[in-house]
């Protein structure tokens, strides 16, 4: 008989190398995926584990995505600061966490989401990558036109 305690513990397996996103907000699993081009059609092998319990965010409840044999970068670090800013990247390295740390959100997000006005310079034929100032967790205003992105920043993920 296996006791209930065990019956409880999320069971996902250990990866030997790579990067564990934890404290993702509910339901931005697919979004985290998406920041960091992982598809469907990708060779990398990915967990994801969606809508558990949480006793440290809000709604109690969170997600989690597993890469194995890829150590996510500052810059990965930093988009995902937007749409989960109370996440931990654990880098793993012969299955022990070497590395743990926050998510911090950056002054400044480049190429990561577009402008949600048409008529942004950002959104034409032009060469330009749309940039963002982080004002606060989940608003953005655009350096091109002012706009302001205040909900849903997983709405306008390039």
């Amino acid at each position: 008989m296996i006791p209930d305690k065990d019956k409880e513990e999320l069971r996902v397996r250990s990866i030997r190398n790579g990067s564990v996103i934890d404290h993702i907000t509910a339901g931005n699993a697919l979004n985290v995926l998406r920041i960091l081009g992982i598809t469907g059609i990708s060779t990398a092998i990915v967990s994801v584990v969606m809508n558990v319990p949480s006793k440290r965010l809000a709604f109690g409840r969170k997600d989690i995505v597993k890469i194995e044999d890829r150590e996510l970068v500052p810059a990965e670090v930093d988009k995902i600061a937007l749409i989960a800013p109370q996440a931990t990247i654990n880098i793993i390295r012969d299955y022990e966490v070497v590395q743990k740390k926050l998510v911090v959100l950056p002054d400044l997000i480049t190429h990561v989401v577009r402008c949600p006005n048409l008529n942004c310079i950002s959104n034409s034929a032009e060469p330009i990558y749309s940039k963002f100032r982080v004002l606060d967790s989940f608003v953005l205003r655009c350096s091109y036109c002012e706009s302001i992105i205040d909900s849903d920043i997983a709405t306008y993920l390039i």
